[in-house]
């Protein structure tokens, strides 16, 4: 049974795999659109125009200190230049069965669409000269900075097999971002202690809960059976609309809950649901990443 079970989940990863250069070329489209309106982020560093002066500190190089401004001061200083900072941004995907949902034909499933929001990300990262990788179950698997990133990223994304739904509990470098992307309907306990753990120094998240729109409000009506996609029994509502008020203020509640989780610990947390365009999300993404870079460095 056990050999079996094993068997279907490799088919399906494979599977998965197999939509990745669809989703990589919508993904693309979305991320031109983005930057397009978009601009690198400065911050000093090796490149060629001035970014600011600041005090000299014990180890500077004395090469490096402006003497024309530090004429003007009663301490040295240096002039700083600027460059596109290299930072380090670990994606995680929800890759647990209920991922495969989709209430109609015409919208993606909740992993297609975390996919592409997740690629679409990446790739302006990488495009920013940022560094970018996945975090897997066996840890932060890195896929570098530069052109070729996005296709290690692609590679490590789709070996990444780990059917949990919360993000691994690993230690990561100082300055890092976690990016999780999946429909987040874990317990609320088991999601502080997963953020508090990731929530090291100098790290910061953003938890996308990617939701199909027939989870975002119950409006089914009649006789209804549901069948869970995680090994739970199925079961008949004679009555759908019965359940529908309890059910909207569960969900509700669930959300806030995770955003309260989320500013607590210095996340933030954003909505997505899969029948909704993929472009406010990401700008939305992607801007938050720029601020709490800036915030981290700070």
């Amino acid at each position: 049974m056990a050999a079996a079970l094993l068997q279907h989940r490799r088919r399906e990863a494979e599977a998965w795999a197999g939509r990745l250069p669809a989703l990589r070329t919508q993904a693309l489209r979305v991320a031109a659109t983005v930057a397009m309106g978009s601009h690198g982020r400065r911050r000093a560093g090796q490149g060629d125009s001035f970014w600011q002066f600041r005090p000299y500190r014990p180890g500077d190089p004395v090469r490096r200190i402006d003497w024309r401004r530090s004429a003007r001061s009663d301490r040295p200083f240096l002039r700083e230049r600027e460059w596109e900072a290299a930072e380090s941004f670990w994606f995680w995907l929800d890759r647990s069965p209920s991922m495969d949902y989709h209430s109609h034909p015409n919208v993606l499933t909740k992993g297609e669409r975390a996919a592409v929001l997740a690629i679409a990300a990446a790739a302006l990262l990488a495009g920013s000269g940022e560094r970018i990788g996945v975090l897997t179950a066996g840890g932060p698997v890195a896929a570098g900075a530069g052109k070729h990133a996005l296709d290690r990223f692609l590679v490590h994304l789709a070996g990444a097999a780990d059917e949990a739904n919360l993000p691994p509990a690993i230690g990561l470098p100082r300055f890092s971002s976690v990016i999780g992307l999946g429909d987040t309907f874990a317990p609320l306990d088991d999601w502080d202690r997963r953020i508090a753990a990731l929530s090291a120094p100098g790290v910061r998240g953003q938890l996308v809960q990617v939701v199909d729109p027939g989870e975002v409000r119950f409006a089914h009506r009649g006789r209804l059976r549901l069948d869970g996609m995680e090994g739970e029994a199925p079961e008949l509502l004679r009555r759908a609309e019965d359940l529908a008020d309890a059910y909207n203020s569960r969900f509700a509640a669930h959300g806030d809950g995770l955003a309260a989780i989320c500013q607590r610990r210095g996340w933030r947390f954003l909505r997505h649901a899969t029948d909704e365009p993929p472009l406010a999300l990401l700008l939305s993404l992607y801007q938050a990443l720029s601020l709490n870079r800036r915030v981290a460095h700070a």
